[in-house]
């Protein structure tokens, strides 16, 4: 299939969503690149998947917080033998701004936008040049809800999604696919990590890793460009997206609109 061919590059891939992308992709013959900080998982992983599936891999240790790390990962999607980047890696917040410092706000930055952001531009010259490859950036739902939780981590993946939707636009007439894929509640480490515990929340509210990548593998065959798997009806969505096209025409004019005009 095009755009699935090859090397998928997947971030994040020691554990949860990644490690389930990477066991998914190893099983419809793509070769991969594993990047996560935790090497000795992606080694365990890697030597599973190489036993079941044959295809070859490659792990790279990497802190994606770090410059120096990011581009060294920007310099491998360079090479070119890679089609297919899966944007995973990330992190959450313990509390609000009220209860995080500068160094906090910073890495969930780096980690969640910069580092992305990076990879994914690195990703999109490279499959420009040989006019094929796919990027997938696992945003999340909370980009359509800011109101919920904090606003630091859905503000993050509300930009995941934004940039996600621009490439898709600008790239895909270049034989570049691009899609955004948001989760809801998942059963990861990730809320451990950030000092939360995901037993507390309703079990009907958080979905099994296994079947959200599933779903979003689906979403990227049928080559959506947003991808919601937990929402059933696809038409608020729709409802959604219509109404935020039709705004564009006003969105910037010469004159202030009259509501805002005294008297």
């Amino acid at each position: 299939m095009s755009n699935t061919q090859g090397t998928a590059l997947v971030t994040g891939a020691s554990s949860g969503i990644g490690a389930v992308y990477a066991d998914r992709l190893a099983r419809r013959g793509l070769n991969l690149v594993l990047v996560a900080r935790d090497t000795a998982r992606m080694e365990a992983l890697a030597e599973r998947l190489r036993g079941e599936t044959g295809v070859a891999i490659e792990v790279i240790g990497a802190d994606l917080t770090a410059d120096a790390d990011v581009t060294r990962i920007e310099a491998r999607l360079a090479a070119g033998d890679v089609s297919l980047l899966i944007n995973n890696a990330g992190m959450s917040l313990d509390g609000s701004v009220l209860e995080n410092g500068p160094d906090q706000l910073a890495r969930i930055i780096a980690l969640n936008v910069t580092a992305p952001t990076r990879l994914a531009a690195a990703a999109a010259k490279a499959f420009v040049a040989k006019e094929d490859g796919a990027i997938v950036n696992i945003a999340s739902v909370l980009a359509l809800a800011p109101e919920m939780f904090d606003g630091v981590y859905s503000g993050t993946k509300a930009f995941l999604l934004n940039l996600s939707q621009a490439l898709s636009a600008q790239l895909a007439d270049k034989g570049v696919y691009t899609q955004a894929v948001l989760p809801g509640a998942t059963r990861t480490e990730i809320w451990e990590r950030s000092g939360k515990d995901v037993d507390a929340f309703p079990p009907d509210f958080v979905m099994d890793v296994d079947d959200l990548v599933d779903a979003a593998l689906l979403g990227f065959d049928r080559r959506e460009t947003v991808t919601i798997p937990p929402l059933p009806d696809e038409g608020q969505w729709q409802a959604m997206q219509a109404a935020r096209l039709a705004m564009a025409p006003n969105l910037s004019k010469g004159q202030v609109a009259p509501r805002y005009r005294a008297g």
